[in-house]
């Protein structure tokens, strides 16, 4: 299918219908299935798969379909599309939502997302009406079409002298398509009031993130004019509300001006998932432009600083970032993100290497009295699948080591216990001192004298 042929967007979603099943041995799902039945199983669902499908990294983990004559940003945005109409009929399963025409159900959600609220509610008229109005007139999935069509210019391809925004507004678009899809199912009416305040919270999102990514352009060096109207051109493509638009305009020429203190950026940031939203994508587009200047550094630090985030839950950050896209390398780069992916991790060994030296002693202590973690970490680097009290044994000892060596203490968290050995499986280069890569007895491991 192609962008611009007509008939394009009712082939995509009558296809992911079609081929449509949950995965139920996704951890997503798992962990969803652990909520009482009902809209807070589905939250929690749309919450962690968000994460998991990649839709949080605005890139999804399954690889575009190549199709000829298609530019790798059409192929992303395809791809995106088909991972919104998976994560919506996923919902409806979740909700137990009644049968129904899902593929006019799922565009019905899709015209929602992208604000065409009226489309979406004559659809649903006609879904309750369908003795008498159906099949959908081919004029609305041509509206919502090209609608869709507009919109994919502008995420699926940042200017080049503008900002990376495409990860952030993606996932605002997804978050949003969870939570309505929720709404809609559950209630099997439209609920365009609870659409509407949704929609201004994505809105919200998106100014809030270019407000970040405009003062962390700005602090690095002063944008010249083609900088500046690629900027001012990307915030009228995400086609904000009026007046939150005017306000980001009226932001963005200031700062191109004089750049804005941190402080004051963090001051208008309130909820925890709104700063979680807004670290975790500055992180991203320092990664995407494949390099990492001291300034940019100390920059995102003191952000993270600011909005309330230690300097372990930043670093874990960061290490999932860096992990998501170099293991998901089969996924169209459309943006260099491989090679930023490299320059983080490059930065994050360097800090531990430091760390490292400076606790010696204490780690060499601590290793010799936990010997067991060296072998549990080895079979786990070469995906042999350990036993629950394999992990919990694994779990006790990391965190023995962290009180020794504080800058370890990352790997204790939850969730973060194999993030090491992760990011040490997918990047070019060795993040595992070598007492840790194998267990004693194989070829080219070292001995019990050298770890000992």
């Amino acid at each position: 299918m192609r962008l611009g042929k007509a008939g394009w967007l009712e082939q995509l979603v009558r296809e992911v219908v079609t081929s449509h099943r949950v995965d139920l041995r996704s951890p997503s799902f798992q962990r969803a299935m652990e909520v009482p039945p009902g809209r807070g199983r589905a939250r929690r669902y749309v919450r962690d798969m968000l994460r998991e499908s990649g839709l949080l990294y605005g890139t999804p983990q399954v690889a575009p379909a190549t199709v000829e004559g298609q530019g790798p940003e059409e192929q992303l945005f395809l791809a995106v599309l088909r991972t919104f109409c998976r994560l919506a009929l996923d919902v409806a399963v979740l909700v137990d939502a009644p049968p129904g025409p899902r593929a006019e159900q799922v565009m019905l959600l899709l015209a929602a997302v992208i604000g065409r609220l009226d489309d979406a509610e004559e659809v649903h008229r006609r879904i309750e009406r369908a003795m008498k109005q159906w099949p959908l007139p081919q004029k609305l999935w041509r509206r919502v079409e090209e609608a869709l069509e507009t919109r994919a210019i502008s995420l699926a391809a940042d200017p080049y002298y503008g900002l990376v925004l495409h990860n952030g507004a993606v996932y605002a678009d997804a978050n949003l398509l969870g939570r309505v899809a929720i709404a809609y199912f559950s209630r099997s009416s439209f609920p365009r009031a609870a659409v509407e305040r949704r929609l201004r919270f994505a809105a919200t999102q998106k100014a809030r993130l270019v407000e970040v990514l405009v003062a962390l352009v700005c602090a690095e060096r002063r944008p010249g004019f083609p900088t500046r109207r690629a900027i001012l051109r990307q915030i009228d493509d995400l086609r904000l509300p009026e007046e939150l638009a005017d306000a980001t305009r009226d932001f963005a020429r200031k700062a191109f001006e004089k750049p804005p203190m941190v402080k004051q950026l963090a001051r208008d940031v309130r909820s925890r998932d709104l700063k979680r939203f807004i670290l975790e994508q500055t992180l991203l587009a320092s990664l995407v432009d494949g390099r990492r200047s001291a300034r940019e550094v100390a920059w995102t630090k003191s952000l993270a600083k600011q909005l309330g985030f230690k300097d372990d839950e930043v670093k874990a950050l960061e290490l999932a970032v860096a992990e998501f896209y170099a293991r998901h390398r089969n996924v169209v780069d459309v943006f260099t993100l491989s090679a930023g992916a490299e320059v983080m991790g490059e930065e994050w060994v360097d800090t531990m290497s430091t760390s490292m030296r400076k606790n010696y002693r204490a780690l060499l202590t601590e290793v010799r009295e936990t010997g067991e973690l060296s072998v549990l970490l080895a079979r786990a680097a070469r995906g042999v699948k350990l036993t629950a009290d394999e992990k919990r044994r694994m779990r006790e000892q990391l965190i023995d080591v962290a009180k020794a060596v504080p800058a370890l203490a990352i790997f204790a968290a939850p969730g973060g216990v194999l993030l090491l050995i992760a990011l040490a499986k997918v990047l070019p280069f060795d993040l595992l001192p070598s007492a840790f890569r194998d267990e004693p007895g194989v070829e080219g491991a070292p001995s019990d004298e050298e770890i000992h």
